[in-house]
């Protein structure tokens, strides 16, 4: 059984640090485990602060590409490598329940691109996604999703 809820993030503009804020304390409200948060961006000097995971993890992150369209022209995943990094690390991604995307609507074919890229590239499941800095709603659902794959450990 796994001894914490441990959720792994970047966030550029603050609004992926705020969802996985009140998600922390969503969860802290319906269950004793104790729940971690490693905001990625704070380990990125280089790839000497990354470490092994040694217990199971729920990735999320915000999208940022340039060029493409989503559909059929490339993209380039800029400024959340790092996280990518991180999940490949020690081969981290066999630690990872899956990934949780946010991004803007806006973007069509665009929104949640990199967390699906994600999912493709490391065979782990894109779990559900959020916009912007999301709903009550948004982090009700996820929570439950979360404590549900952590009561199946």
């Amino acid at each position: 059984m796994a001894s914490s809820i441990n959720l792994v993030y970047i966030s550029l503009s603050g609004n992926t640090q705020s969802f996985v804020n009140r998600l922390k304390t969503y969860l802290q409200s319906k269950t004793d485990m104790p729940v971690n948060t490693v905001n990625i961006k704070d380990l990125v000097k280089d790839q000497e602060d990354f470490f092994a995971m040694t217990d199971y993890f729920v990735a999320f992150l915000p999208t940022y590409l340039e060029g493409g369209n989503g559909l059929d022209s490339g993209d380039v995943e800029i400024l959340t490598t790092p996280l990518r990094d991180f999940i490949a690390f020690a081969d981290n991604y066999r630690y990872c329940y899956g990934v949780v995307g946010s991004g803007n609507k806006n973007f069509n074919n665009q929104y949640c691109l990199t967390a699906k890229q994600y999912s493709q590239a490391f065979g782990f499941p894109m779990l559900d996604d959020f916009e912007l800095r999301g709903l009550t709603d948004d982090v009700k659902r996820i929570g439950e999703k979360i404590l549900k794959l952590y009561a199946a450990v």
